[in-house]
Parts: C-alpha cells; structure tokens; sequence
C-alpha cells in the first residue's frame, strides 16, 4: 500500500481507500477473491476470511462498479490434526490422517466428509453475516481441470519455478530436492500429505508413496496417472495463485500469517510475474482479532468461537466491530461487562447520525455501520432493556413498557446469553430486593418526599442533588441508601433510570418502607 493510502487512512474508512487502489490498478470487472480450510471448527478469523473481502465487494458496488468476489473452500487441503471437539472419534480419524479433507468420513455422519463438515459451519455463518459471495469448492476447480493448463506450465517450467519458490519462501534450491509442483493422491491408501513425484512430463507422473511427516506415514505404494485425471494437488504455494489466475483476482484480502517476509504472499507475487506473465492480484493484508490484548484461540482458552459470539452479539453488530477500524489494525473483540455496553451505545447514537456526521471519526462510523447493520431492528436502549428485564424478569413485558415489541424480542436472547453467562457491568446484576436501612434514613426520607407523579429519570437525578445541595459526602451517602432500600445493594445503575423504571409511586413506597 502506497505511503499516501497510510496517510489517507487517518482520514477515510479503509474500504475508500482500497477501493480507490483497486480503481486505479486494475480494470473492470474487479473479481475479489478469498478462501479458507476446512479443517475444523469455524472461527472468528474464519469470519474475517469472507466478511473483508465481502466489504470491498460491495464498496465497490456502491461506486457503480462491474465486480464480483468468489470465495475458495479448501476441502481438497490434507487432513493433518484432528480438532479436540473430534477426539472421541480418534480410533476412526486417525488412520484417514494425510488424505484430502473432502476424503475424509465424517465420524458425525451428518455430511459427506469430514471437510463438508466443518464448511458447513463456515456456510452458516456465511448465512448469518448476510454475506453475498460465490463458493467454490477446491475439488472442483481441480475435477473440472480448471488447473490443468496452470499444471503443466508448472511441470514444463520446474526448475524455473523451483528457483522462484525457494528463492521467494528463503531458502537453497537444494532443499527443494524432492519437491514437486503437484501433490498426487495415492491410488492405494489415498492419502495425498506422503506422495513425491519421482518422475513426469507434461501430462504423466509417476510417485511413491514414503514420505513420512510429522502427522503419518506413507504406505510405500508407487503409481503413474495423468494429470487429465485430476488426482493431484498444487503445491499451496502455487495453488494459491493458480486461484487468483483462475478467476482474474482484482483483489484478496489475507491475514497476517500469509503476509510476512519469505510467506506464501511472497511466492505468489513471483509466480504471478515471473511464471505466469500477469501482474499479482493486490494483496490486503487484515489485522487479527485480539481478547484483553492476546490473539483469539479458542483451543487457549483465549477469546471464544464464532458461534458462542453470535448467541452474545447479533451478526449485524459482530460485523460492525469487525468494520469499524483499520484494516491492517487488531481487533479487541470484548463481549463482556462494560464494552459491550458502550458497544450499543455508540451504536445507537451512529443510527441515528443519518449522513448528518460532522467530524471524521462518525463519518467512518457511520459507513461502517452502512456496511454492517443498515438499520437497527429495535429502538428502545440497550440499556433500557437491560435495565427493566433485571426489574421485571419478563421480556413481554419490557417491550411493552418500552414500546418496542418487536426490537425487545430482538435482542432479548441476546441480552439473556449475556446474562447467563454473567457478563453484565456489575452495577447492572441486581433484582429487586428491597432492604432496610440503618444509616441514611433522614436523607432517604426527604428524597421520597420529593418525588412527585409524572418525574422523568433526569427529574429523579437532578431531586438527588437538590436533596443535599453541594455535599458531595451526603450525595454518596444518599445513593448508597437509595440502592439498599430497592435492590439490597449499595450501588446500581443510575438511580434516576432505576427509579423511573420502577415506577415512581411504587419505588417512593419503598424508599420510605426501608428508612421507617
């Protein structure tokens, strides 16, 4: 990225500034592309792997732009781990180690193979993120012999494209003694992680099966085919590019890993110029998702899964805090207490912003939430519902009190995940639980004698301080006796909202039952 888009960026929300780089580097139609692997549980970077690039998609929609984004599931990768949610099916799994993920059993039974399975969970939460893209199986592209050309150029041009690997992934042509461009699957033990190529041309190979890696071990079956069979796989660091040759990528939006100096990204530029004779696709590169400053990794314990975030947030909100900063930036993903508050709050406020945002920063916000929400489902606060459920214990009737029916029973599961697991700022876990006082009860006395009928949560705040006049000591002492005698807890939220949700003829009967 230029020096001038770094700059831009401070001013712009990043899909401008990408969106004007790809305008002027490539031409219509701007194809961008993406993909993953299917090798377990979907995740929050497996959200980023299609919503980023979804963005830029539609940014460049949004500028009347011819444009299109596919999206490649890896389901012909090779099965090398097996994910901790499938270790009871260990005895059945690790035999299959080393085959293509698309020729692996699903022990769950519920899907054709192992690799369907877990794309599944990524199709769901394609589904859920209301994210418009073309998926792709990887299986396909090489059944269909999409990659046959691709294939043969690489056979043809070997020594050629061994140098631009090693020299581009850091290391000796030398190491690269054994590599080949293809990985063939054995036709006996159909695993594809242990075969080597011992000799080819253009359309034939013959392999062995004896490569022993970290995970397997090869049978020792040695075969010949064709590549106009398509058993084989490209070696990742030409498959990538291949891809992106395939589909004439505009544009691909990466994570780090992919991105660092001797990585895959590196190889792929090289192969794009010098094997390939085209210009690379612009490379994207996004930041990672982060909890309480460590990087999200569920089998850590560090952050939580994609589907545990979207029982606590819905869709549309998880994107906008994915949305929101920079591109390259780390994301502090937090569902709990506190910033999940301010979460809605800020949002609710942008809502409400309708083009009328005057300083940059909401003018990013609001295209984030352009991108990501569109229109919110509810209108009553966040913190409103919060408030009255801890009152009430009733959705029903919360949406009824707030008149928001239907955005109450939006966000209510939402809000109850939330609650269950206890994520709630501690001034919001509370019930009613009306308690009697021992210190403050004459202050207690004469703020209950100044509520009237009709008193707005703002009337209820400002009667505090008129109660106790500039005595910052007496002002904290009559909130700790407020919150006592209605929740049994010396803080809560604000005791103006508090009251006016209970009531103010209910909440003042209990005032003065506790301070008599």
């Amino acid at each position: 990225m230029s020096q001038r888009s770094k700059e831009d960026l401070k001013d712009k929300h990043w899909s401008e500034i990408l969106v004007d780089e790809i305008v002027s580097a490539k031409k219509e139609p701007y194809i961008i592309t993406g993909g993953m692997t299917t090798s377990g549980p979907a995740h929050m970077g497996t959200i980023c792997e299609f919503l980023y690039p979804s963005v830029i998609r539609e940014a460049l929609e949004n500028r009347g732009k011819k444009t299109d984004f596919f999206f490649v599931a890896d389901i012909f990768d090779a099965f090398d781990s097996i994910p901790g949610e499938m270790h009871p099916y260990a005895d059945e799994l690790t035999p299959q180690l080393g085959k293509p993920l698309c020729d692996v059993t699903d022990p769950l039974k519920c899907h054709q193979s192992f690799g369907e399975h877990y794309l599944s969970q990524g199709i769901e939460l394609m589904k859920k993120m209301e994210v418009k893209l073309n998926l792709v199986r990887a299986k396909e592209l090489y059944t269909s012999g999409s990659f046959d050309a691709y294939t043969r150029l690489y056979l043809r041009e070997e020594h050629k494209v061994k140098e631009v690997v090693a020299r581009t992934s850091l290391r000796k042509v030398e190491e690269l003694k054994d590599w080949s461009p293809i990985m063939p699957v054995c036709a006996d033990c159909g695993k594809i992680a242990t075969t080597r190529v011992t000799w080819h041309d253009e359309e034939e190979y013959e392999y062995v099966c004896d490569r022993d890696v970290e995970y397997t071990k090869g049978c020792g079956f040695k075969g010949r085919d064709k590549i106009s069979n398509h058993k084989y796989k490209l070696q990742w660091r030409l498959h990538w590019p291949t891809w992106q040759a395939h589909f004439n990528s505009s544009a691909e939006a990466s994570g780090q890993e992919h991105m660092t100096r001797g990585s895959s990204a590196d190889t792929s530029a090289a192969v794009h110029k010098e094997i390939l004779n085209r210009e690379p696709p612009l490379l994207l590169k996004y930041g990672l998702i982060m909890f309480h400053g460590k990087k999200y990794s569920k089998s850590k314990g560090i952050g939580m899964g994609a589907f545990e975030i979207i029982q606590l947030i819905p869709p549309e909100v998880l994107k906008y805090i994915l949305i929101v900063p920079n591109l390259q930036q780390n994301k502090d993903l937090d569902p709990t207490g506190e910033s999940l508050v301010k979460l809605y709050d800020e949002i609710e406020r942008v809502s409400g912003l309708n083009g009328t945002a005057k300083a940059r920063p909401d003018e990013k916000k609001l295209q984030a939430f352009k991108f990501s929400i569109r229109k919110l489902k509810w209108r009553a606060p966040f913190l409103d519902m919060l408030l009255n459920y801890q009152i009430y214990r009733d959705w029903g009737k919360v949406g009824q009190l707030l008149g928001d029916k239907e955005g109450v029973a939006y966000l209510a599961p939402f809000i109850s995940e939330w609650l269950k697991k206890g994520f709630e700022p501690e001034q919001y876990d509370f019930s009613i639980k009306p308690q009697r006082i021992s210190d403050g009860k004459d202050l207690v006395k004469k703020f209950a004698e100044g509520l009237r009928p009709g008193m707005n949560d703002l009337d209820v705040h400002n009667l505090v301080y008129s109660t106790v006049g500039d005595d910052k000591a007496q002002a904290k002492k009559l909130f700790t006796a407020a919150y006592t005698a209605i929740i049994g807890k010396d803080n809560g939220p604000r005791l103006g909202k508090l009251i006016a949700a209970i009531g103010i003829e209910k909440a003042k009967a209990m005032l003065n039952s506790a301070a008599n």
